[in-house]
């Protein structure tokens, strides 16, 4: 064997367990976040509130990420990414246990308190993990890395519904006859807490786990990575002083912004779309899940073509392009094909993250951490645009609402890939 050759293979290796780590940390992320779809529905009944309130689920879980993101980036210059990744775990551990407690004792807003400190320990946990995993390997193949780890994500994410679904929301139509048939309001209100209680012990369990992950990850062999050494701004041939030198990061933190609106209104909000057709909850619960299988389709898609048939910006911009066409699809049909329009973005969606993160932090070197920070600062996409669309539907045609708010951030995610990321830059792609 050559010393070429073993330089790769050890190369290889090398990356290898870094690799598991992260992608049973981003199966983390997914089961967690991608039960906020239904979560919706689950507390629209068991706190009896309309769309408007039932959407501050998302909103209080996406928010924390734009207040706390960039703390955590001064967390992790001081804990390093492996102890501040076990720290996330450890903070999601509480959220969880708060999350559980509250809604058991039908507290709304103590409920919405758990959900933004799991939020709080998922943003430590991607501001640490999304630049990991984007420099453990050649930034050009970043969105081939964050590919698999969204598959391990999406994997998680299309589980967490019928997790769900089976501990917690099954017989949801013969529980909605029971309340109707009530004879007094305080037998309403004891099958509602009856209800509400069965997320204790799941989020009770997940707590513990989340625990035990936290020290798994504290004490494994996650080498450290320096941002700084290993994201250079000798990287596009130049340096600069201040994160504002980076026009293309800025660009990017929009674009992240719209890009989680448009995939929490895909996943999260496809089954409030699927009631507007008059469909029952317990039919619309599992909705999310077929909008993340499309993504896992849309990952493995990813991860055969990128970079070697296609580059991720030229990816993006297809991706894009996609999301626009099945937007309109879903606006010119009506029923089951509208909703499976809705999941068919999944697919649009999938390597969108992947590529924008890369190509957004690319060059920044030692504020490599910062800029992240700023990027999972726009996560917050994910609370404000399915919240305008629970308001907006209010007033006017639900589909019609849908398209207005998915359209223009698809052709701002067409305008990023095509050009955007290339802004400030002296290299060309």
């Amino acid at each position: 064997m050559s010393s070429t050759t073993a330089a790769v293979n050890e190369a290889r290796h090398s990356s290898l367990v870094p690799m598991i780590i992260i992608g049973v940390l981003f199966f983390i992320f997914g089961f967690v976040t991608w039960l906020n779809g239904p979560l919706i529905t689950f507390v629209k009944l068991a706190f009896n509130l309309d769309d408007v309130n039932a959407f501050l689920v998302p909103m209080a879980f996406y928010l924390s990420y734009f207040f706390l993101a960039l703390p955590s980036s001064f967390i992790l210059r001081k804990t390093g990414m492996k102890k501040g990744m076990g720290l996330g775990l450890f903070v999601m551990a509480i959220g969880a246990a708060m999350f559980g407690q509250f809604v058991t004792m039908r507290v709304y807003p103590g409920a919405l308190t758990g959900l933004f400190v799991i939020g709080a320990g998922l943003s430590l946990l991607q501001t640490a993990s999304n630049p990991y995993i984007s420099i453990l390997g050649p930034i050009e193949s970043g969105a081939q890395r964050i590919a698999f780890m969204g598959i391990c994500n999406k994997v998680a994410g299309a589980l967490a519904p019928f997790v769900f679904g089976a501990l917690v929301m099954s017989n949801i139509d013969g529980l909605d006859k029971q309340i109707a048939a009530a004879a007094s309001p305080a037998e309403k209100d004891a099958l509602l807490a009856s209800f509400a209680s069965k997320v204790h012990l799941p989020y009770m369990v997940m707590a513990g786990l989340l625990v035990v992950l936290a020290i798994w990850v504290v004490r494994s062999s996650l080498p450290e990575i320096k941002p700084s050494s290993d994201n250079s701004e000798r990287a596009i041939g130049h340096d600069k002083g201040s994160l504002f030198s980076f026009p293309h990061l800025w660009l990017g933190v929009l674009c992240l912004f719209v890009y989680v609106g448009v995939e929490v209104m895909a996943g999260d909000a496809i089954g409030t779309y699927g009631q507007g057709f008059g469909m029952s909850p317990a039919e619309t619960s599992h909705f999310t899940s077929y909008t993340l299988i499309a993504m896992l389709i849309g990952y493995v898609a990813g991860l055969l073509l990128i970079p070697k048939f296609v580059s991720q910006q030229r990816y993006l911009a297809f991706s894009a392009i996609l999301g626009v066409v099945f937007s309109i699809g879903t606006y010119v049909t009506t029923g089951y094909v509208s909703v499976a329009f809705v999941a068919a973005l999944g697919f649009a969606n999938a390597m969108m993250w992947p590529a924008i993160f890369p190509l957004a932090i690319k060059g920044l070197g030692r504020l490599t951490e910062f800029g992240s920070a700023f990027l999972i600062m726009g996560i917050a996409g994910g609370a404000v645009i399915p919240v305008l669309f629970a308001h907006l539907k209010q007033h006017f045609d639900f589909q019609g609402v849908f398209l207005c708010l998915m359209v223009p951030c698809y052709l701002y995610i067409l305008y990023y890939g095509a050009a955007g990321h290339r802004v400030g830059q002296h290299a060309r792609d």
